[in-house]
């Protein structure tokens, strides 16, 4: 059983069960002033429950979860009027008896007389402890065929690189703001798209057949933008290592939208309103700084209890603008202190990737803007044949932590692209981000009402229900 706080902070306003469903009303201060207390901040935060069979207070075994939400500035469901929906899944698709397996599937969507908008995502798993994550595609106009394969070995399915969907293991339905959605049909442009499924099979079991996929409601009613996603980060490269007996080791990815005109004619301002944070299971935090005119004035995102196991788009209750000229920096923090050899840049889920996926309008050409330390450079820094010296090294606390600013120091690659591959290759360095400031203790600390409602155990139990 959890320990008790021997301080507690919270209030009962009321506890209340109806058809099938505890509803738990409570307030208590935004910053507790108790060292065991996180304060709530206007980030979204991870939230844990628990519940019994009965009103006992005994182990609650399996009948747990996590939700993800922004208390501060909480988005509730909408429902527009005239919305249906469609699925994009794979169809008994028999998992290989591998740990690791992408695959894809490039399909054509439903077709519209006119242009409709996507306005929630739900994830649609079939088998929870094989899926790891989903992303889906917009193919460009030369795609004209559907095809079914392991990605990344076909050339044809490296043409899809326009992000229109995302879902991690443990992340539940993702809500578009009601000024924007996702648009679909009511053009010539009748697109194929690729869903590309992570399968993570530990046990490399066989004969698993798989329909996991994604749902999407859309309605007839448009909104006022287009909305897109853009992928940033570290571009996941077979040649990037992360040292092994590392308690901490820092990687950086950036992207610099002062060159974004060099792949699009008419770039405008991005205003993000979402964010996915991804790493594999060494990543232990993730962090999205927003820099202007050489200084940073903000976190986009942050995650500083980052889990393997729960990923979810991040809804920043308030839209933030990312403006031409503008550089974001993702951050991402390991741990390898159980690791006795290097980890790599790469799909399994024993390598590395830092990436963060951003959801904005109005909707631009782009599907990725990334970055990776200059090659070059780093042959001269460490040698010719660094790769073989690497694996060869005597890690320790000294040669972790230097060879971490090494790979910070030097120049980075920077590299915007296009849905149609079109990429601009420029050069920068990675700035310094700050230490996010803790909100001062004082007394009387201001109390707000959290008026949880349903959602503990509304709706993460429902989730739960769904999904489980």
């Amino acid at each position: 059983m959890p320990v008790v706080d021997q301080q507690q902070n919270y209030k009962l306003l009321s506890l209340t069960e109806s058809d099938g469903k505890t509803v738990m009303k409570f307030q208590r201060s935004i910053e507790a002033c108790d060292e065991n207390d996180l304060p709530i901040t206007n980030l979204p935060m991870k939230l844990i429950y628990a519940y019994g069979q009965n009103d006992d207070i005994t182990y609650h075994s399996t009948r747990r979860g996590t939700k993800e939400l922004n208390l501060l500035k909480y988005m509730p469901r909408v429902n527009p009027p005239n919305s249906q929906y469609f699925d994009m899944t794979m169809v008994n698709f028999t998992v290989p008896a591998k740990q690791t397996h992408y695959h894809c599937k490039i399909m054509r969507a439903p077709t519209f007389d006119r242009k409709q908008h996507i306005y929630r995502i739900e994830p649609v798993i079939t088998n929870l402890d094989l899926v790891h994550h989903l992303l889906l595609y917009r193919c460009p106009l030369t795609v004209t065929e559907p095809l079914e394969a392991e990605c990344y070995t076909s050339f044809r399915t490296n043409l899809c690189m326009e992000t229109i969907a995302v879902w991690g293991v443990g992340g539940g339905a993702f809500e578009i703001p009601e000024v924007a959605g996702l648009p679909i049909g009511g053009n010539v442009e009748d697109f194929f798209y690729r869903l590309e499924v992570h399968y993570n099979n530990l046990n490399k079991s066989a004969d698993r057949v798989d329909n996991s996929g994604l749902r999407f409601y859309y309605t007839s009613e448009l909104r006022q933008h287009d909305a897109a996603v853009l992928g940033t980060g570290l571009v996941t490269a077979p040649w990037y290592a992360i040292p092994p007996k590392a308690k901490s080791f820092l990687t950086y990815g950036m992207c610099d939208t002062a060159y974004i005109p060099e792949v699009l004619e008419t770039p405008h301002d991005l205003q993000v309103f979402s964010v996915m944070l991804h790493t594999h299971l060494a990543g232990r935090k993730v962090r999205v700084g927003h820099f202007r005119g050489g200084k940073q004035i903000d976190f986009l995102a942050v995650d500083e209890n980052y889990d393997f196991e729960y990923q979810d788009v991040m809804n920043l209750g308030k839209t933030k603008t990312v403006k031409l000229g503008d550089k974001l920096l993702v951050e991402c923090t390991y741990n390898t202190e159980n690791r006795s050899t290097l980890t790599w840049g790469g799909l399994s889920t024993s390598d590395e990737m830092c990436l963060a996926f951003l959801f904005y309008y109005p909707a631009m050409n782009l599907s990725g803007c990334m970055s990776f330390p200059n090659t070059t450079t780093l042959r001269s820094e460490m040698g010719t044949n660094w790769l073989n010296l690497m694996s060869n090294k005597i890690w320790n606390d000294t040669s972790i932590n230097q060879y971490q600013q090494t790979l910070k120091r030097i120049d980075q690659l920077v590299i915007i692209a296009d849905s149609l591959n079109n990429i601009s290759r420029n050069t920068g360095l990675i700035p310094d981000l700050s230490v996010i400031p803790s909100a001062p203790c004082m007394g009387g600390c201001a109390t707000k009402s959290l008026a949880l409602l349903s959602l503990l155990l509304c709706l993460a139990v429902q989730f739960m229900q769904k999904y489980y």
